[in-house]
């Protein structure tokens, strides 16, 4: 039997049959045309990178097609698998796009969203002390400037690819 650690998540040589069962749950999300069409590989080879087979045992889905599929996807699986094997949580919010518009664009989503930081901390210290759902109100403020500014970062990136 696998070892397992606290949380379920597989130690050892287990951990590359669950990345592969997350890889196979992440092509069957997408259907094997579409994920063929998206990531330019063959059914085999698409095959290959969840087979359990011990020939194909080390073989994994490269991560730039890991993310070209998890775009269209419902669902990020291997990331998700990723993240569980790391022991880290993360939040998936499927109706948060890539915003439109450009670098200017996002200097001004950062700023009001900070000075909605700066408000909900300014209420939240107004009697000395941060409640509970004050504290969980200015996380969510957080997490969306965190947002933006992964946003900017990857209009920056665009910007000096080109």
């Amino acid at each position: 039997m696998d070892e397992k650690d606290v949380v379920g998540v597989p130690k050892g040589p287990s951990r590359g049959a669950y990345l592969k069962s997350h890889t196979e749950a992440l092509i069957k999300d997408l259907g094997y045309e579409k994920a063929c069409q998206i990531s330019g590989k063959s059914k085999a080879t698409l095959g290959r990178y969840f087979s359990t087979s011990p020939e194909h045992a080390d073989r994994f889905m490269p991560v730039d097609v890991v993310a070209a599929l998890e775009t269209e996807a419902s669902f990020p699986h291997v990331t998700k698998a990723l993240a569980d094997l790391q022991l880290i949580v993360l939040e998936y919010d499927p109706t948060k796009v890539q915003s439109e518009g450009g670098l200017n664009t996002d200097v001004v989503r950062l700023s009001q969203r900070f000075a909605n930081l700066m408000a909900e901390y300014n209420h939240s210290i107004e009697d000395g002390i941060i409640s509970l759902n004050e504290a969980k109100r200015l996380l969510t403020e957080t997490r969306q400037i965190q947002h933006v500014l992964m946003e900017m970062k990857l209009h920056l990136e665009d910007e000096t690819a080109k």
